[in-house]
């Protein structure tokens, strides 16, 4: 995919070095199918390319009143692709593997700004493929996979517990928990909390902090590789068993039965099958 492809994000680049990408699908919550996770590597593959982009920031539109409501599984979409795109969508891929391992061994600093409602994938991604994670004061995080007979993507069955301990990162998981920005910042998941019509300012000039003339950021470069090389391996596992867990979980009647739910509005009736 080409750079001039890009539809369901606004990628801007800037002369200093700051790049910013917006989840832009506002009809859907800036919900992310596998083309939206598709235009975000070739943003990382331009910037890589590119030695005067330095940092990048990731947030989501302001109409979509949402950072992102995770992913976006509508299989209509795909028959009308272009087929040189198609080709390059692996729908197997899940727990979206290809793009996780691309962002742990990117080598700028990435920031997400969390502007809304960060449900699913609106959080793991964040979780585990930026540096640095602010959040506005009305935002919160929704851990709903169980709530959609699934599980968790993004390589956060490891993360979790690697930030939290066991038992907190279950509970979580567990019980499909929604939790606030405060308590996000409480439990170490984010950097910082701000508020709402600050948030964008505070990032760009926290991004201004990562690049030159402020800081080394050939430093930065090398301590980055260096926090995620040993647990690049780790990663590639965990998100094989994602994917490995996600396949068997689409084809459950837990997950149809979830999915009947949505359009009923009646609690799902689960039967552990």
């Amino acid at each position: 995919m080409n750079i001039s492809e890009i539809k369901d994000i606004k990628y801007k680049k800037e002369e200093n070095g700051v790049c910013t990408l917006t989840i832009d699908v506002p009809k859907r919550k800036n919900a992310m199918s596998f083309v939206t996770f598709l235009e975000i590597e070739t943003v990382l593959e331009d910037m890589q390319k590119d030695d005067n982009a330095k940092v990048l920031i990731i947030t989501g539109a302001k109409e979509a009143n949402a950072f992102s409501s995770g992913g976006y599984f509508n299989m209509n979409i795909y028959p009308s692709l272009p087929p040189e795109i198609l080709k390059e969508i692996d729908l197997t891929d899940i727990a979206i593997k290809r793009l996780c391992l691309k962002f742990w061994k990117f080598s700028k600093p990435v920031i997400a700004a969390i502007n809304g409602l960060a449900v699913g994938a609106g959080f793991t991604m964040p979780l585990s493929c930026a540096d640095l994670i602010y959040m506005a004061e009305d935002a919160y995080i929704g851990f709903y996979f169980i709530r959609r007979g699934v599980m968790a993507e993004f390589a956060s069955d490891f993360l979790l517990p690697f930030y939290l301990g066991f038992q907190k990162a279950k509970e979580l998981l567990y019980f499909g928990k929604k939790i606030s920005a405060e308590q996000a910042l409480e439990l170490g998941l984010i950097n910082e909390v701000v508020k709402p019509e600050a948030l964008m300012d505070y990032v760009r000039e926290k991004a201004m902090q990562l690049i030159p003339p402020k800081a080394p950021s050939l430093s930065i470069k090398y301590i980055k590789k260096t926090m995620h090389d040993y647990f690049s391996d780790i990663l590639s596992r965990t998100l094989d068993l994602e994917n490995e867990g996600l396949r068997k979980l689409l084809t459950t009647h837990d997950f149809r039965e979830s999915l009947k739910s949505l359009v009923t509005k009646k609690e799902p009736q689960f039967k552990g099958k």
